[in-house]
C-alpha cells in the first residue's frame, strides 16, 4: 500500500484534475490580484465593470474543475456523502453568519476534507457557497469569489499531513482553520476593495503604487474587516476544538464502511481499471487508521 493511496481519498486528484486546480488557482490569483499590477489607467478605465467579468469568467472556471474532479473518479456512494455534507453546511451558514463574524461553514468543510481528501474538500467547498448564497439570497458578483476561495480551503485542508493523530491532528486542523478562516476573509475584502476607489482616505488610490497601495489596504482591513475575520477564525477554532473529534470519528467510520463495504466488488461504472484495487486499499488504510485512533 502507496502512501498516494492513502492519500487518494473519495474524490481521485490525478494529473489532469491536478492540471486544472492549478490553472483555476493562477486564474483566481489573477482575478484577486490584478489591480496590483494593472497600470494605473486601467485600473481607472475597468473598475465599474471588472466584477461583473469576473463574475461570469469564474463559474466557468470551477465548472471544469468540478467536472474534471468528479469525472469517473467519484462513485454514487461519494456522491451521497458529498450532498449530505454539503447540505448540513449549507443549512449552518444562514443560522450563523451575520454575528460579529460567527460562522460555522469552515470547520466542517475542513474535518470533510481531513477524511475524505483534497478533491472532496474543494468541490465540497465551492457546492457549500453555491448551495448556502441560494438559502440566504446572497447570490451576486461575490458569489464566484467565495466559492473559489472556500474550495480552496476544502483542497489544503484535504493536503495537510495524514499521518498525524490525536491531538496533534486538532491542533493543526486548528492552525489551519485560522489560517483559512482569516485568508478567506482578507481576499474577499480585498477583491472588491479597488473598486472603491476614492470613497475614503482608506480607498484604492490607482496613481500610487504596489507598496502604498498594500499599506493603505493594511489600514483598511484592520479597521474594518479584521474584526470579523478574527470572529471566524475564532468560531472555527472552537468548533473543532469541541466537536472536531467526534465528527472525525464518525467520518471515518463512514468512509470504511459505507464507501468501501463493497471494495471486493468490480469498480464503478466509468472508473479507472486499477480503481478497485485504489478503494480497497484505502479501505484498508482507513481501518487501519480508525483502530489506532481507538486504541490511544
Amino acid at each position: 500500500m502507496s502512501r498516494s493511496d492513502r492519500r487518494r481519498g473519495a474524490v481521485a486528484v490525478n494529473w489532469r484534475s491536478g492540471v486544472a486546480l492549478a490553472v483555476a488557482a493562477l486564474i483566481g490569483l489573477a482575478v484577486f490580484c490584478w489591480p496590483l499590477v494593472a497600470p494605473s489607467g486601467d485600473v481607472a478605465a475597468y473598475s465599474g465593470r471588472a466584477p461583473f467579468v469576473f463574475a461570469l469568467v469564474l463559474p466557468v472556471i470551477l465548472a471544469l474543475v468540478l467536472v474534471e474532479l468528479s469525472s469517473g473518479a467519484i462513485d454514487v456512494k461519494a456522491l451521497a456523502m458529498l450532498g449530505v455534507l454539503t447540505a448540513i453546511d449549507a443549512v449552518l451558514r444562514p443560522l450563523s453568519a451575520g454575528t460579529a463574524g460567527i460562522d460555522l461553514v469552515f470547520f466542517l468543510i475542513i474535518l470533510g476534507a481531513r477524511v475524505f481528501g483534497a478533491g472532496f474538500g474543494f468541490i465540497m467547498g465551492a457546492l457549500v457557497m453555491l448551495v448556502s448564497s441560494l438559502l440566504i439570497g446572497g447570490v451576486g458578483p461575490w458569489l464566484p469569489y467565495q466559492a473559489l476561495c472556500c474550495g480552496y480551503v476544502g483542497l489544503f485542508a484535504g493536503l495537510l499531513p495524514r499521518r498525524v493523530r490525536g491531538a496533534g491532528e486538532i491542533a493543526m486542523l486548528c492552525g489551519w482553520g485560522i489560517v483559512g478562516a482569516m485568508g478567506y476573509g482578507i481576499l474577499m475584502d480585498f477583491a472588491f476593495w479597488p473598486y472603491h476607489a476614492g470613497t475614503s482616505g482608506l480607498g484604492w488610490d490607482a496613481g500610487a503604487g504596489l507598496g502604498h497601495n498594500l499599506h493603505t489596504f493594511a489600514l483598511f482591513e484592520l479597521a474594518t474587516g479584521m474584526g470579523w475575520n478574527v470572529g471566524r477564525a475564532i468560531t472555527t477554532t472552537v468548533a473543532i476544538v469541541l466537536v472536531g473529534p467526534g465528527v472525525l470519528r464518525v467520518l471515518r467510520r463512514a468512509d470504511r464502511r459505507v464507501f468501501f463495504e463493497e471494495a471486493g466488488g468490480p469498480a464503478p461504472s466509468g472508473a479507472p481499471a486499477d480503481a478497485g484495487a485504489s478503494l480497497r486499499a484505502h479501505g484498508v488504510a482507513q481501518e487501519a487508521e480508525d483502530c489506532a485512533e481507538e486504541g490511544d
